[in-house]
């Protein structure tokens, strides 16, 4: 399962879940362009991660900006010369009101959040994974998507428009050698709550280390017959 020399785009990066992925693709050897909103938080994430100048990119940038995230992915091109696997991560929540006393203002700063970004980073990226003949595109979205739970409307809408997108672009990219999937994750469970401190309320959130773990799979040669799948890691509750 070597990535060995693949270059991955990893949006978000500097969240709890982005850390977990760029340490594990890292660790095999992937070359790394790293997208967040803060050049500080970015220096901080190479730093601390041990990352080898020559092979990462820290691109801070604005992926609401169709032509930023063109140009963040023109960089990565230009740097490594290719381009293998986009993770998006690109968090934000919002939520709390019933669907009536929503603002709309709420429901623009998610479709922004969650959309804008998705459908930027994609138009940008896809083309060069497909030119090269081998790709693998992975998005973490949230049950919530598909579970209508109240409260979340804003959230929720964007979600299930972020995962449209993707399961619509993996039946697009049929036959090219390159991947689309979601991973639904409830709540990222950073400070490992689950472990040391158990309860009903943490039983169905994630590590990052468990998100982590299955990108390294979705991303790997044996996950190739994979495409358009939503997985749940988030267990049965």
């Amino acid at each position: 399962m070597s990535l060995e020399g693949r270059v991955a785009l990893i949006t978000g990066a500097t969240g709890p879940a982005g850390r977990a992925v760029a340490s594990d693709l890292a660790g095999d050897g992937v070359r790394l362009a790293l997208l967040g909103t803060r050049q500080d938080r970015l220096d901080e994430l190479a730093k601390g991660l041990g990352l080898v100048p020559e092979l990462r990119l820290l691109h801070a940038v604005d992926l609401r900006e169709p032509a930023a995230a063109a140009a963040a992915v023109d960089a990565v091109v230009s740097r490594f010369g290719r381009l293998d696997i986009v993770v998006h991560l690109v968090g934000g929540w919002t939520g709390g009101h019933s669907l009536v006393d929503t603002p709309v203002s709420e429901f623009t700063a998610m479709l922004d959040q969650h959309v804008v970004t998705t459908v930027n980073v994609l138009q940008a990226a896809v083309p060069r994974l497909v030119a090269g003949g081998w790709g693998r595109i992975v998005a973490v979205s949230s049950p919530v998507a598909n579970q209508h739970v109240p409260g979340v409307a804003a959230y929720a809408a964007a979600k299930a428009a972020e995962e449209a997108l993707v399961g619509t672009l993996a039946r697009e990219l049929a036959g090219t050698g390159v991947t689309a999937n979601v991973l639904q994750v409830r709540t990222i469970d950073a400070a490992h709550e689950r472990d040391s401190a158990p309860s009903p309320k943490n039983a169905s959130w994630t590590t990052p280390e468990e998100i982590a773990a299955a990108v390294r799979f979705l991303c790997s040669d044996a996950a190739g017959a994979v495409s358009g799948a939503r997985i749940p890691l988030y267990g049965a509750a």
